[in-house]
């Protein structure tokens, strides 16, 4: 089968034929059907030897949507025609987080300075390819009735944004002022989000039109450029801010937005820095937090929104056999939301 590899750190990933995987145990084998490209991957790719814990050649991919094809001889032999989406965090299952329904924070998944493999894609064999096992069925979300190019998006886009804005769900009323910094592959998605929660006011930060244009079309009051030309709008401050930029422009000026009590969720990393303390100028009873991807139970949420035609995913699709090209235009900031490759059948 054909697989989109990184098969050296620091370069370009490859489009190698490999041997189509056959699944054992309690495996499961996925066709897939699309696979979205996502920038964490340009993350891994860039990382020098020993960044990673990650065996190459790794086949990359994270977000992930086919049709269960295969069983290995102990697995629920119910999942196979069912058309499925990927939960890309393959906790231990028994850690008290996930216990609690927090996989995302499995402690069997803590970072050791190096990273360990989490799941498809970073650290075991993922997405970019025609086929992919999945340890077992705890791992898959059904998802009858959603196009697979709109499912894919939904396994980290989707996710993520979702678990950044329900996390704070007592702060999303009709009174509630919430403000979404980036209005990208994850943020167009936040903006719908809090619409479907009740958002009194949600107000959208993106230095380019074109996002801009696409957050009022989705739900947003007002759009600004940056987080200063927001102020004014603003009025007492926002009660919830998410931050998918989470750069040096957006991150310290977001935290000064904040109304009392409110909260910063920082989900981008582009090495933001905000000091924080009691004596440092933040408006009274802040908050700060930085959440990881999502659980499961969150994406079952996620899908069955996408099912009721509440969440719309910006996507542009390509072959599996262009993804170097589209990763470079990827990295180039030249893909509107979310990148979606199809594989051949």
């Amino acid at each position: 089968m054909l697989a989109v590899q990184l098969t050296a750190w620091g370069s370009e990933p490859e489009l190698r034929e490999i041997p189509t995987p056959r699944p054992c145990g309690e495996e499961l084998l996925v066709r897939v059907e699309a696979a979205g490209l996502c920038r964490s991957d340009l993350h891994v790719m860039d990382s020098a030897a020993g960044g990673f814990d990650y065996p190459l050649p790794l086949t990359l991919g994270h977000e992930v949507a086919g049709t269960v094809i295969d069983a290995g001889p102990f697995a629920d032999r119910g999942w196979i025609g069912e058309s499925v989406v990927v939960h890309g965090i393959w906790s231990c299952g028994a850690c008290r987080n996930c216990a609690r329904g927090r996989e995302n924070y499995c402690l069997r998944l803590r970072s050791d300075g190096r990273g360990v493999p989490i799941g498809n894609g970073l650290g075991h064999p993922g997405g970019l390819a025609q086929a992919m096992i999945v340890p077992a069925g705890r791992f898959l979300v059904r998802t009858r009735g959603v196009d697979p190019v709109v499912c894919a998006p939904l396994a980290d886009a989707g996710l993520t944004a979702y678990h950044a804005v329900r996390e704070h769900r007592d702060l999303i009323d009709s009174g509630g002022v919430c403000l979404v910094v980036g209005v990208g592959g994850l943020g167009h998605l936040a903006v719908q989000i809090l619409r479907e929660f009740g958002a009194g006011r949600i107000i959208a930060v993106d230095n380019r039109p074109d996002a801009r244009t696409q957050a009022r079309r989705l739900g947003a009051d007002a759009v600004f450029p940056d987080i200063g030309s927001a102020t004014g709008d603003l009025g007492e401050g926002a009660d919830l801010i998410v931050d998918f930029a989470g750069a040096p422009d957006t991150v310290g000026p977001a935290g000064s937005a904040l109304a009392p009590g409110g909260r910063l969720v920082v989900v981008g990393s582009a090495g933001g820095r905000l000091e924080v303390g009691k004596d440092v100028g933040l408006a009274m009873g802040w908050g700060v937090t930085a959440p990881f991807w999502g659980p499961r139970s969150d994406l079952v949420a996620v899908v069955e929104l996408a099912r009721r035609g509440v969440l719309h995913v910006t996507a542009q699709t390509f072959p599996l056999t262009e993804a170097v090209e589209v990763y470079r235009r990827l990295r180039a900031g030249g893909i509107t939301g979310r990148a979606v490759l199809v594989p051949p059948a």
